[in-house]
């Protein structure tokens, strides 16, 4: 018979909070694979687990590295996927596997655990009890990062995303050009000594100047009710040329402030393009 794959959750800081089920799964199964397997031995050496077939997979490997992983599982072997942190397969290299797993009608089982998308929305008061939205990193740059930024000011439910701290403050600024007075919590370091919730407007968190360090979670509240007085022309037009006078493109531009002025990307892209001309 074949074997398993157990998506294990690990600790997000604290090692208090592995799971008992989730040590017997590590203990139980001869093959770990893992997104850096450094960090993921120190964790098997803290709880005494050795003897392991410890396998790298990360973002940059191969669709033979996947292929080989679920060759040994066809063959009888059981597989746990940990991540640096948190669930594996949420925004991490490990979706890869399960899905060739699946696709060979294999089993995948989840071990739950700590979560930082959970922990960092649960702490931050701005959950509402009726959902969420979970976007994970954001693009670095150019359409597909205004259009994530689009789409996180666009939602009406609360917001949670991950973010490299040399990249919080930009983010932070571009979110509040979009919706300045929206409520926010930067969660940082969760479940280690440093842990900080810092909460407040967009505006008021893109305005510190003190660098973000650590591990960053953000939490974007409710989006505000929109005012009945809809942007005007000229407050629209004045913005598409403070961003042209930047060099952004047009089709970014159209991306940040449809969200901003609640128009169409379709028209105020025809806008941008007019004004760029």
């Amino acid at each position: 018979m074949s074997g398993s794959l157990y998506l294990v959750a690990t600790p997000i800081g604290n090692l208090s909070d592995i799971t008992l089920r989730a040590l017997e799964i590590l203990k139980a199964c001869p093959i770990v694979v893992a997104e850096d397997t450094r960090r993921s031995r120190t964790l098997l050496t803290h709880f005494g687990i050795t003897g392991k077939d410890l396998r790298s997979l990360h973002g940059h490997s191969s669709e033979h590295e996947v292929s080989r992983i679920a060759d040994a599982m066809e063959a009888g072997s059981d597989v746990a996927l940990v991540t640096d942190a948190g669930t594996p397969a949420v925004s991490d290299p490990g979706d890869a596997l399960s899905r060739e797993v699946l696709k060979r009608g294999m089993r995948v089982v989840p071990i739950p655990g700590a979560s930082a998308v959970l922990a960092a929305l649960a702490a931050s008061g701005l959950g509402t009890g009726s959902g969420f939205r979970f976007l994970g990193f954001l693009p670095r740059d150019g359409v597909a990062r205004a259009a994530a930024l689009s789409k996180a000011c666009g939602t009406e439910e609360p917001v949670v995303l991950f973010e490299a701290p040399n990249r919080v403050h930009d983010t932070l600024t571009e979110l509040a050009a979009l919706e300045p007075e929206r409520p926010a919590c930067v969660a940082r370091e969760l479940t280690k000594m440093h842990e900080e919730l810092v909460r407040g407007s967009l505006r008021e968190l893109a305005a510190m100047a003190a660098p973000w360090l650590g591990e960053i979670v953000i939490v974007l509240g409710e989006r505000p009710a929109r005012s009945e007085e809809t942007i005007g022309d000229d407050a629209l037009d004045a913005r598409i040329d403070e961003e042209l006078a930047k060099g952004g493109h047009a089709k970014s531009i159209a991306e940040r402030l449809a969200a901003w002025s609640g128009r169409s990307k379709r028209d105020v892209y025809e806008r941008v393009v007019s004004r760029k001309k």
